[in-house]
């Protein structure tokens, strides 16, 4: 495909995505500090967007995830927090998918990272994580294009003033070429 009806198919998703921002209800995201345990019911229910609140009630994989969280955010040990979210086996969980993706794209792996951020948005399409980190890995990919579409779907989602959008909108004020944003 030519770079020329790549953009145009990028501006055609990023009108679509406005022009049904207004049809599309508002989802907060929790922070990612303070984390609550996970504890929602795995059914065919709407699912939560929220990194923390997978979409499964049990005390064992409460417990592992938050451990793996811990992991991932306290002490920056990912090889550690993919080996701990594999093993509570609900990786087809969107938050689940997500920090798996997380984690490869900051030990630079950035091939499988792309592979668990699509499969969280396939788990749920709805996930603002997802949009916001896969949104930061097209940014250090040099996908400015792309990472823009996150960036609006984000907005769609959650709105212009929460914490995703945010992260993603200074990543892309940034010059091309920076390096590693978050």
């Amino acid at each position: 495909m030519s770079k020329f009806a790549i953009r145009l198919l990028t501006l055609a998703m990023f009108v679509v995505a406005l022009i049904a921002a207004p049809l599309v209800t508002k989802v907060s995201a929790a922070p990612d500090n303070d984390a609550p345990p996970p504890s929602t019911t795995k059914s065919k229910a709407k699912k939560k967007t929220s990194e923390l609140t997978p979409d499964i009630e049990d005390a064992a994989f409460a417990k592992g995830y938050r451990a793996a969280y811990a992991t991932i955010y306290d002490r920056n040990d990912y090889a550690s927090a993919i080996e701990q979210l594999k093993v509570l086996g609900h990786d087809d969980i969107a938050a689940v998918a997500n920090l798996i993706g997380y984690s490869y794209r900051k030990l630079g792996d950035y091939k499988v990272s792309q592979i668990w951020y699509e499969r969280a948005l396939k788990a749920d399409p709805n996930h603002v994580k997802t949009w916001q980190y896969y949104g930061l890995w097209q940014v250090e990919q040099g996908n400015r294009d792309q990472a823009q579409y996150h960036l609006s779907r984000i907005a769609a989602l959650a709105g212009t003033g929460s914490e995703e959008y945010l992260s993603l909108a200074a990543a892309l004020e940034k010059p091309p070429g920076t390096g590693l944003v978050y």
